[in-house]
């Protein structure tokens, strides 16, 4: 977590200083970009909570996202980290809504996708969506290498959005 949790804190820093809050979802990074951002001090004026949504049953239960909502998409997905992203943002009433979905390995997902396959997607008052293929089956460093690249593409929006604002 060492490699996160520069970078969680200077998401904090942004969101505190603008007041704005954020909920995330995840499930090949395994909670690890929650943990990154909970490890900052005074982390409650900016983290309303998260999910580790690693099933069905999880997506169905803490998001109300259903079978039908699914029609047409599948997880590890750009289209499907969008969704829950927003969903988790509405869900808690958050300024920005985080997601990561994937394959951490050591091998693929039932979708055809190789070990080290993840899409990312941030929803807010600006967007970004992407996918990152590590090449690694590595599931430890598959997992701190999604954790990573969420925060760093958060990062990367809520910086943008600033500068937005001082133009």
């Amino acid at each position: 977590m060492n490699t996160q949790l520069p970078v969680a804190a200077e998401i904090a820093a942004l969101l505190k200083a603008r007041g704005e809050t954020l909920a995330v979802v995840e499930s090949s990074a395994g909670g690890l970009i929650a943990a990154a951002l909970l490890a900052v001090p005074g982390a409650s004026a900016y983290f309303l909570g998260g999910a580790v949504v690693y099933t069905r049953q999880a997506r169905s239960a803490l998001l109300g996202i259903s079978d039908a909502e699914m029609k047409g998409l599948r997880s590890s997905s750009e289209p499907y980290a969008q969704l829950i992203a927003e969903t988790v943002r509405t869900r808690h009433g958050a300024v920005w809504g985080l997601a990561e979905t994937g394959a951490a390995g050591p091998s693929g997902n039932s979708y055809g996708d190789a070990a080290g396959h993840t899409c990312i997607a941030v929803r807010g008052p600006s967007t970004a969506v992407l996918t990152l293929e590590t090449g690694s089956g590595d599931r430890a460093d598959n997992m701190r290498a999604f954790a990573l690249k969420a925060l760093e593409t958060l990062r990367a929006v809520l910086e943008t959005a600033e500068a937005a604002k001082t133009r």
